[in-house]
């Protein structure tokens, strides 16, 4: 799936909102509708433009920590690099990266990062693949957004979940409870 960096997030509806879950359990899940103004960044594909470069070392050690510690409309469907010269081996674990890669090569989400005062950035969770095997440069608002996250700043209703801006309305849906 393909998105110009910085262009509205379209993903899924503005209606259906954001969904995050809980990392440490996977069972809690948080509605979050029309709470900020979403911008796309790094949904690459083959074929489109895309810019490459070197990013802060401490870019991509932040970015790692914000994509083990956020999950955002996970999917029950898989989505594979499509900038990797072959598809996976059916034999290969999606999750484990390829032979001479930092990051698996598929993933199921997304992530967000807080940027100006209600705007976030919406990535895959594909982007640190993109970033660490690819050399994708992401556009400089965001790296700056990703330097600034402070993953301790949770909201205060919510505050099991790496994103301040959660509004204490959000519906909540917790698995485990039904």
């Amino acid at each position: 799936m393909y998105y110009d960096d910085l262009s509205p997030y379209a993903y899924s509806p503005a209606e259906e909102g954001d969904v995050f879950t809980e990392v440490s359990t996977g069972t809690l899940f948080v509605t979050v509708r029309g709470a900020y103004r979403r911008l796309n960044v790094g949904w690459l594909e083959t074929g489109r433009p895309w810019t490459a470069g070197p990013t802060p070392a401490e870019f991509a050690s932040k970015l790692l920590a914000v994509l083990e510690t956020q999950a955002v409309n996970e999917a029950l469907g898989l989505h594979e690099c499509g900038l990797c010269p072959e598809p996976l081996d059916d034999a290969h674990p999606w999750y484990e990266p390829r032979p001479g890669q930092r990051r698996a090569s598929a993933g199921t989400g997304e992530i967000r990062v807080p940027g100006a005062p209600g705007t976030v950035y919406a990535a895959p969770s594909l982007i640190g693949h993109y970033v660490l095997d690819h050399g994708y440069l992401p556009p400089r608002e965001f790296v700056g957004a990703v330097l600034a996250f402070d993953l301790q700043d949770r909201s205060t209703a919510f505050p099991s979940i790496a994103f301040p801006w959660i509004p204490d309305d959000a519906e909540l849906y917790d698995a485990l409870v039904g």
